[in-house]
């Protein structure tokens, strides 16, 4: 079987729908061993910021000498970007080596979905790389997510805002009790949640299940160097070490909250589960990469590609683009799939543009690049608002970067999947290394 028979074959599964439970993950894993046995592993969930603090969680790790997996979704261009091995993503063998593997296995009552098919893959990689460690992103929630298989030595909840209302709840509360389902018994967690109502679940859930809980302006907390700014410089006052003018690689303001959550669980690691450093620490917030996010190119104009793919995130996007921005000409790409708030979503991003190119990707949850179009002129109904639809987002790319001047700013936002889109595009021209 090629790579892409594979491919076609994984993205078939799809038209199941998302089934959230583990019977069928646990059916699979069972009939190849039991992959996830044999390394330690880290699991994180939360709304925003997990594939942050995930992918800064591997990096130190990798820097302190461990081989160290990591699995995150969605990728933005290739499958492949789903599961990697000490920063270098598995290879089209490794793809076609594990799907083999998953296929050839009793699966259940029902066809797995795309979700735990590909979790399942990735866990087997990991094993037949023998990796020391892995850091698992869930994909949805967490008590009934494919990833909740594991038996993490960490817990991780980065933090907790509406969203999959139809799948976790309606309420914060609701959700955080599907998020703090990946809540172990004896096993730390540690979280950036910050309402009350958020913050008693997991707390709650934490006392049931005996598992130490640390929280961000709790048991560890940080002061800024600066408000904004690119890198984040920060001081962390922790649970058992403070650092000064700590860095992160990521850009906003709120890369330093999450890089505390890190921090924090690399204390906990340290010693007893893992041979950890200050080092360590730095040099891997500090060199961490996680593109699609708040991911800034030094071209002219200067581009910003950022998921931004909910209203917490796009709020967050805001903060950033006001400091950052500030008296450039901006030129926003926008394209949001169609379970999010839309309309929140434009209201927060919408005042910092000149300039707004409506688009869509290829997905079906996309929503109608005209339905973003009507909503703006219904909140920014002012003439000299310039907007315009571009469908295609590789062409909606190219038709901001020849329409804004080379002092201004390109922002393409609203959803990974555009971001993923945009990424390809900017690297067949070259804007980004790796084409």
């Amino acid at each position: 079987m090629t790579y892409e028979q594979c491919l076609k074959e994984m993205y078939s599964l799809r038209r199941f729908g998302i089934k959230l439970g583990l019977d069928i993950i646990e059916n699979i894993l069972n009939s190849l061993g039991n992959p996830q046995q044999t390394f330690s592993s880290i699991h994180v969930a939360g709304t925003n910021g997990k594939g942050s603090i995930a992918a800064s969680l591997a990096a130190i790790l990798k820097d302190a000498g461990y081989k160290t997996g990591l699995y995150t979704s969605p990728h933005l261009i290739r499958f492949n970007e789903r599961i990697s091995i000490n920063g270098v993503e598995i290879d089209d063998d490794g793809v076609i080596d594990a799907h083999k593997a998953v296929t050839q296995v009793h699966m259940g009552d029902r066809e797995p979905t795309f979700f735990e098919y590909t979790t399942a893959m990735a866990l087997y990689a990991f094993a037949k790389a023998n990796v020391q460690w892995a850091v698992i992103e869930t994909g949805m929630g967490g008590r009934l997510d494919a990833t909740n298989v594991l038996s993490p030595e960490i817990s991780i909840i980065s933090n907790i805002s509406k969203e999959h209302s139809s799948y976790l709840g309606n309420t914060i509360g609701k959700i955080a009790f599907e998020k703090g389902g990946i809540i172990k018994s004896n096993t730390p967690v540690v979280t950036a949640a910050q309402q009350k109502s958020a913050v008693e679940v997991l707390r709650r859930i934490a006392v049931e299940r005996k598992a130490p809980f640390y929280r961000l302006g709790e048991d560890f907390c940080i002061r800024r160097n600066r408000k904004q700014g690119f890198p984040a410089i920060f001081s962390y006052y922790g649970i058992d070490h403070d650092y000064k003018d700590v860095r992160t690689a990521l850009a906003g303001a709120h890369q330093a909250d999450n890089a505390a959550v890190v921090i924090a669980a690399s204390e906990i690691l340290m010693g007893d589960k893992a041979n950890l450093s200050e080092k360590n620490i730095r040099s891997g917030l500090s060199g961490v990469k996680w593109p699609g996010r708040l991911e800034i190119l030094p071209t002219k104009p200067s581009i910003i590609i950022d998921g931004a793919h909910n209203l917490d995130a796009a709020k967050r996007l805001s903060v950033f683009l006001k400091d950052f921005a500030a008296g450039r000409p901006v030129t926003m790409v926008i394209g949001i799939l169609d379970d999010k708030p839309y309309s929140a979503m434009l209201a927060s991003l919408l005042p910092l543009a000149e300039k707004v190119i409506f688009t869509q990707p290829e997905i079906e949850r996309r929503l109608p690049a005209q339905t973003l179009y009507d909503t703006s002129r219904q909140l920014r109904p002012e003439k000299s608002f310039h907007t315009e639809i571009v469908e295609n987002v590789p062409k909606a790319v190219d038709r901001a970067l020849k329409t804004t001047p080379p002092d201004g700013l390109v922002c393409i936002a609203g959803s990974l999947y555009v971001a993923g889109e945009a990424r390809h595009k900017l690297k067949t021209m070259g804007f980004i290394p790796g084409a």
